[in-house]
């Protein structure tokens, strides 16, 4: 007899051949296997994704034993085919998939506070704290605050940054410009080159726990652009000549992001992602978190922007999932993690694309879910 959850996979989750994944061959199998072997590292030292619900997670034991063999794994290639069952995801509710870029902003700032840099970026305060799972029912949120005991929503993105917060010693840097930081937001992370030429990176802390509303959409909607139009350039552009008006935007979208000041290991490598791993330029992947386990190896087949023609190409790769993020949704949902700087900002920001997305999971956590073979 199928399990419950068995029972659902048919229409959702349906096994396929390596062979079967167009340019699968022709991988860099090794660049994946060293994004993999760090999302090892951390599920072998703390596993901190297993410690909530995962629709087609699997049990921490079985990717431990995974995770083990990845470090003896020789040639890539093979490891992965030996070790886990591809499965083609056809979502019901998005049948074409939704594939989105995202980067790592860098921006010059400053340690103090004096002209032109008069914009913070803040930590996490001491009062934002996570709701239980009453308070969450009771208010809709999963982050807030108390107000004489009692769960109440933070404050907004204006109350913010018209001062709520201000005299609580929260400032990690100054910025020179509102629309840097409102990206730095979006994107969860940032690199900040300060006067004397030394870069702070810059780690999501933790969200307000507000709804996020994106303002493309916005803008979409009230017809300054077409969706063909819209992208993450077009909407900065808008907004460099519109200044008043991109204020009053911004504020739209209520959820505010904090962050830490990371010292990371590899300077070549992004900025921590949801799993508390450095993120792989091209080949880290922020996904649905409540869908599927962080460290999960997915194979894409969409298309980029890559190069300076801006010409839409294949863009067929084996992903880790080390990410999450507010608008990464649903089973065939991907946000593409490019790298840092203009270029890599170039990239993500055309990059709205339709396509494939195949799990790999491990053969034990798909026997244990009782997936079809």
């Amino acid at each position: 007899m199928l399990s419950a959850v068995a029972a659902e996979f048919p229409p959702v989750l349906v096994p396929v051949s390596f062979s079967e994944l167009p340019s699968w061959e022709s991988d860099d199998h090794a660049a994946a296997l060293a994004a993999f072997q760090r999302s090892c590292r951390e599920i072998l030292d703390a596993g901190s994704g297993f410690t909530r619900a995962v629709r087609y997670g699997g049990s921490r034991d079985i990717w431990i034993n995974t995770c083990r063999a990845a470090f003896t794994a020789n040639p890539p290639r093979h490891f992965f085919e030996q070790e886990f069952k591809p499965y083609r995801i056809h979502d019901p509710e998005r049948p074409d998939g939704l594939f989105t870029g995202y980067y790592e902003p860098e921006v010059e700032g400053s340690r103090t506070r004096h002209w032109p840099y008069q914009v913070p970026i803040l930590r996490k305060p001491a009062d934002l704290i996570a709701f239980s799972g009453q308070e969450q029912a009771e208010t809709g949120l999963s982050y807030g605050k108390y107000v004489h005991g009692k769960p109440q929503p933070y404050f907004t993105r204006k109350e913010i940054e018209q001062g709520a917060l201000e005299g609580k010693d929260l400032e990690i840097v100054w910025l020179k410009d509102w629309t840097d930081a409102f990206f730095i937001h979006v994107q969860g992370s940032g690199r900040v080159k300060l006067e004397d030429g030394t870069v702070i990176r810059l780690s999501y802390g933790a969200k307000s726990g507000l709804p996020y509303t994106g303002i493309g959409g916005l803008l979409v909607e009230r017809g300054v652009f077409t969706r063909e139009e819209m992208s993450m350039q077009a909407t900065r552009a808008w907004m460099a000549s519109h200044p008043e008006a991109a204020r009053e935007l911004m504020w739209e979208n209520q959820s505010f992001i904090f962050f830490r000041e990371a010292i990371l290991d590899m300077p070549e490598l992004g900025a921590l992602g949801a799993q508390h791993v450095q993120l792989t330029p091209r080949r880290s992947l922020a996904v649905d978190r409540s869908i599927w386990m962080l460290g999960t190896p997915v194979w894409l087949e969409t298309s980029a922007n890559p190069g300076p023609s801006h010409a839409s190409l294949p863009f067929h790769h084996l992903m880790i999932a080390q990410d999450t993020g507010s608008a990464i949704k649903g089973l065939a949902r991907g946000d593409v993690f490019w790298g840092f700087g203009d270029e890599a900002g170039e990239i993500a920001g055309r990059m709205k694309s339709s396509g494939g997305m195949t799990v790999l999971l491990p053969s034990g956590v798909a026997e244990e879910l009782g997936l079809p073979r």
